[in-house]
């Protein structure tokens, strides 16, 4: 990840809700029409396992709570 890109999640990570769900509105108005190429079977696959890392750590947090 770029210090750029960094930085703008920083920036929308201080937004409040409201201002959050406005500028996902407005990235993916804009990101509509973009052409992405395919995800090989390995992103797909690393992909998941990162969501479903995820999840597991979050529901451990929920366990704690």
């Amino acid at each position: 990840m770029t210090a750029l890109v960094q930085e703008l999640l920083n920036s929308f990570d201080r937004l409040s809700d409201s201002e959050q769900l406005e500028l996902v509105l407005e990235i993916l108005k804009r990101t509509v029409d973009l052409e992405f190429p395919a995800l090989s079977d390995e992103d797909l696959v690393l992909n998941a396992e990162g969501l479903f890392l995820e999840l597991d750590k979050q529901e451990a947090m929920y366990e704690w709570s």
